[in-house]
């Protein structure tokens, strides 16, 4: 089991995505979890949750593609539940995502859709879905909004909670509100490199009270002190986030570029007494209309580093530092996914497209 120093009292900052609906604005990710990104000790992991709970990182992302997540985190609410009380495991909010494969979209059927958020349920060993977050590879196969409807029957039938998407820009995620579904928020991926949503998201995120929950924060380690002053490895990895990552470097600029970044989160980081992971999250939590960022901390042993943000003010002079450097950067640029959409590209062709056997 993974102990951590204890914690000075720090305080974890909250948001509300609906009355009455209250997430932590760091939320502990679930993708490094699932196969393809190293070792998971599975006992750990599931202790380490707790640690994390405990210590008011309340809100917890995963999806039914993570192979392996969801089950975790049910065993973890169950274990809390045994130690502490229903009560107590009630506290934690859980993020999924309903991801149909590609080569399903154009004949996938309502009961099969139903089945894997029954699945869902099961796993988490919930009653119902807190928030569940929707993609569809591509809108131009199948019925997606009849799939939708599913979603919203199952919101009625009480299984669902709340609805968001995921890797959808505003002209995705408009004819579904103008047909009346009520989303909360839209998973995306959004840091110090990747910019995109600040090009015409964040503005119409607002004006339809949506939330953006950002993924991709610390770009799967890259914008921590460990990869300051490295040579470029250009993309020998076995790690599939850091060669997710390395693609978005790229586009960022050449790796000269991006040290130059890691230095000045570094200073302005080091001015503050905290760590460069901390400048690039508190960047992202400041942005307009930012929810919260999704942070994959592995274990507990990151737990003090990742509460380092609640810690942090950025002034004006670290602002005009980073944008400095960013201004500098000719991308990422287009909608929100839109690179990762082309799935002939050099982001598209790293994905997994068909992850959620429908009666697994």
């Amino acid at each position: 089991m993974t102990r951590v120093e204890p914690l000075a009292e720090t305080p974890v900052e909250t948001i509300d995505l609906r009355p009455g609906y209250r997430i932590s604005r760091i939320i502990k990710g679930g993708w490094q979890l699932a196969g393809g990104h190293g070792p998971v000790d599975r006992s750990d992991a599931i202790r380490d949750m707790a640690v994390f709970l405990e210590a008011g990182i309340t809100t917890f992302d995963c999806a039914d593609i993570y192979t392996g997540v969801e089950a975790m985190i049910g065993e973890f609410l169950d274990a809390v539940r045994h130690a502490q009380g229903a009560a107590a495991a009630e506290r934690a909010v859980i993020h999924t995502k309903l991801v149909p494969d590609l080569g399903r979209l154009a004949d996938i059927r309502a009961d099969e859709i139903e089945a894997i958020i029954d699945r869902s349920l099961r796993r988490l060993r919930l009653e119902r879905l807190h928030l569940l977050q929707f993609f569809w590879w591509d809108l131009s196969q199948g019925n997606v909004v009849a799939a939708l409807e599913v979603l919203k029957h199952c919101q009625k039938a009480g299984k669902i909670a709340h609805l968001g998407v995921t890797n959808w820009d505003a002209t995705q995620i408009q004819p579904f509100l103008e047909a009346g579904f009520d989303l909360v928020s839209t998973q995306v991926q959004y840091s110090v490199l990747d910019r995109r949503p600040a090009h015409g998201l964040t503005d119409w995120a607002a004006a339809q009270d949506l939330k953006l929950l950002c993924y991709g924060t610390l770009a799967g380690g890259f914008l921590t002190e460990a990869w300051l002053g490295r040579p470029d490895p250009g993309f020998d990895f076995t790690n599939r986030s850091l060669t997710k990552y390395r693609l978005i470097i790229d586009e960022f600029g050449p790796w000269e570029r991006f040290q130059r970044l890691l230095s000045v989160l570094k200073a302005i980081g080091d001015r503050h007494g905290v760590s460069l992971a901390a400048v690039a999250t508190r960047w992202v939590l400041d942005q307009p209309q930012v929810g919260a960022a999704i942070v994959g901390a592995r274990s507990a042993r990151h737990l003090p580093a990742t509460l380092e943000v609640f810690h942090l003010a950025l002034d004006d002079a670290d602002r005009a530092a980073i944008a400095a450097v960013l201004a500098e950067a000719p991308g990422p640029t287009g909608p929100v996914y839109g690179l990762e959409r082309n799935r002939n590209g050099r982001h598209g062709r790293i994905m997994k497209y068909n992850l959620n056997a429908v009666d697994a």
